[in-house]
């Protein structure tokens, strides 16, 4: 079978420095909020370009903890978009607020800010734009909205690990930022985790605080808290991979080149990418009206091609005739019946890629003739 992902891969090709990494941890005896999760803070907040890092215990928290860093809860509206990971829409809920939905431009899968004016309200506290598939969003009119009206702005950067925007990493604009280490991301553990990001002193320290049950000094609670921290053998292993992103990312698109230019032609759509911006390539998606089709022609040759995402959150069962904007999200439709997620990892072999090249073309022949 070849993966569309695979977090084992990732494991094995910096396997000897990774175990080390862990027997370290292992041998010091401190596993929580240790001295790793302090240099991973710092080391990918500079990597970021940002002044502080705060490490949690997942992606969703991280942006759980972030809304309730910007103050922000029952009886606020969050304006984010249906398109997305359920986490996004989660978090706001979590922190009791109201998400409001808005569509996805049709070529790039992100926020459509000409949308946004339309769903602002007085109840209007953030918008949360979602770099998806490692595509970032256009930032600059969300942000200039966000100041005319005096929103904060919350990147969602779980699958952007890297990528850039106008010359700066996403994560380094809005207020306060968070990503995802879900062992499948760019930047994957081996389990759980996650970071919140800001250039905000004051932000970085409620974070600290909500993190961990508001303890300012251990035991003593100075505001009410969470418990969302990120472990230290965790950290270890993301700092080990840290140093690797950037040439994975540029494997990532080498990839993408390959997938570009040998599907040209075939009628499948194939990933546009933003003027003067870097994708990260976290997956690499292709549309076709026949996507149920051309699935089940890949899993019946042993390649594991997924949906990201086959049912948006506004229609899901949890959240359908709940949320705000969910009359109005056509584009975000039809995007979730046409979507493809091919295989796409730094490890994956021309072997593989080829396989899935030519199962890809032949199913549009076949489709297309």
């Amino acid at each position: 079978m070849i993966l569309c992902s695979n977090p084992r891969a990732q494991y094995q090709a910096h396997k000897h420095e990774i175990d080390t990494a862990l027997q370290r941890v292992l041998d010091n005896g401190w596993y929580i909020l240790g001295e790793e999760v302090k240099a991973f803070e710092t080391e990918f907040a500079m990597y970021i370009g940002v002044a502080y890092g705060i490490g949690v215990g997942s992606g969703t928290e991280a942006l759980h903890l972030a809304l309730r860093t910007c103050d922000i809860g029952p009886g606020d509206e969050v304006i984010t978009v249906s398109y997305t990971a359920v986490a996004t829409v989660a978090a706001i809920q979590l922190a009791g607020a109201t998400p409001v939905l808005v569509d996805i431009e049709p070529h790039f899968y992100t926020m459509d800010a000409s949308k946004l004016k339309l769903v602002i309200t007085p109840r209007t506290k953030a918008i949360i734009p979602v770099h998806l598939y490692g595509q970032p969003a256009d930032l600059e009119p969300i942000l200039s909205i966000a100041r005319a009206y005096g929103l904060r702005v919350i990147e969602d950067c779980a699958q952007a690990h890297g990528a850039m925007y106008h010359g700066k990493r996403v994560g380094a604009w809005g207020d306060i930022a968070c990503f995802s280490f879900y062992p499948t991301k760019n930047l994957g553990a081996l389990g759980d985790g996650g970071m919140i990001v800001t250039n905000d002193p004051a932000l970085a320290r409620q974070a600290r605080l909500l993190r961990e049950y508001g303890w300012a000094e251990r035991y003593v609670s100075h505001i009410c808290g969470w418990n969302s921290r990120l472990d230290e053998l965790q950290a270890a292993v993301l700092r080990v991979k840290l140093h690797y992103l950037d040439a994975k990312n540029v494997t990532r698109a080498q990839l993408a080149a390959v997938y570009d230019e040998a599907l040209a032609g075939t009628g499948l759509g194939t990933p546009k990418r933003r003027p003067d911006a870097t994708h990260a390539y976290h997956l690499y998606v292709v549309r076709s009206p026949k996507r149920d089709a051309l699935q089940a022609f890949l899993k019946a040759r042993n390649i594991d091609a997924l949906i990201h995402y086959p049912v948006p959150v506004h229609l899901q069962r949890a959240y359908k005739g709940r949320l705000p904007g969910s009359n109005s999200l056509p584009e975000t439709e039809r995007a979730a019946r046409e979507v493809l997620s091919l295989p796409m990892y730094p490890e994956l072999g021309e072997s593989d890629l080829q396989q899935v090249i030519a199962a890809v073309r032949a199913f549009q022949g076949e489709s297309y003739d």
